[in-house]
């Protein structure tokens, strides 16, 4: 997912980067620069108190073209909401998120009981984003979000979760060769580094919040959406007070609308 709005991301870069860093690292737009920008973006992890694992991490990291290309070419975005819910398979996922649903009830009721987001949002989110973790990426998160930092489209985006990603290596929450979708997103419901950071839960009780397991991904997106505003027994479709927390969930206005119309669906 790309998550979040240019606001929510500025909030959590002054939240990562603080007043007191570096002057920024300098953005480029081809491979050329790459290896002088990690320098320049070290010091500024290490001013925020990333460790030798985490500056390590970045220094291994190489410019990937392949999460460059993702960027640029985002095209189902670009659909009408029936071609765009035809191509990402929504009638499956209302199926199968059905099936999920009635096979745990109690995780779903749980969830619900505690943060207020219906069992549809959370089943649809998950179908839309991995499938149902069924495949979660396999591209390298930090050479991805990294390779997004340096990029001039959207550096001041991705920074933030540049640095989030730097921590969690250094905290011990990811490997180094964490492997993720290509704009670096994590786990089942794939999260961006900064939001796994600041929204990340434990949730199934073994004391880490680990998104690649599928309960902590699903605790940790109902505590964003409740985090982000979301109001318990308030309706989430177009015009309805909680639409505008699935907003913050991806910028995507036909993504927007399709999670909603589908988690409907789910719920009945």
């Amino acid at each position: 997912m790309l998550s979040t709005t240019r606001l929510a991301a500025a909030a959590l870069c002054a939240l990562v980067l603080g007043s007191g860093s570096a002057i920024a690292a300098q953005c480029g737009n081809t491979a050329a620069g790459f290896d002088a920008w990690k320098q320049q973006f070290a010091q500024e992890a290490q001013a925020q108190g990333v460790g030798q694992r985490g500056l390590q991490a970045l220094m291994a990291t190489s410019y990937n073209q392949d999460t460059i290309n993702a960027d640029r070419n985002q095209k189902s975005f670009r659909y009408s909401l029936d071609k765009f819910m035809q191509i990402r398979g929504a009638d499956t996922i209302v199926a199968q998120g059905r099936q999920r649903k009635a096979q745990n009830p109690q995780l779903y009721a749980a969830l619900e009981q505690r943060y207020g987001v219906p069992a549809g949002v959370l089943i649809a989110i998950h179908g839309m984003e991995t499938g149902f973790g069924g495949f979660m990426g396999n591209s390298n998160v930090v050479s991805a979000i990294t390779t997004l930092a340096y990029d001039c489209r959207r550096s001041g985006f991705f920074t933030p979760h540049a640095m989030g990603a730097l921590m969690m290596v250094d905290r011990g929450m990811i490997s180094p060769n964490a492997r993720g979708a290509k704009h670096g997103e994590l786990g089942h419901t794939q999260f961006l580094p900064g939001n796994a950071l600041r929204y990340g839960v434990d949730g199934n009780g073994d004391g880490r919040a680990d998104l690649t397991n599928e309960v902590d991904a699903l605790a940790s997106t109902a505590n964003f959406l409740r985090q982000k505003g979301w109001r318990p027994g308030a309706g989430y479709q177009q015009g309805q007070a909680n639409f505008g927390v699935i907003q913050q969930w991806n910028a995507a206005t036909v993504y927007q609308q399709a999670i909603a119309i589908m988690a409907s669906r789910i719920d009945g």
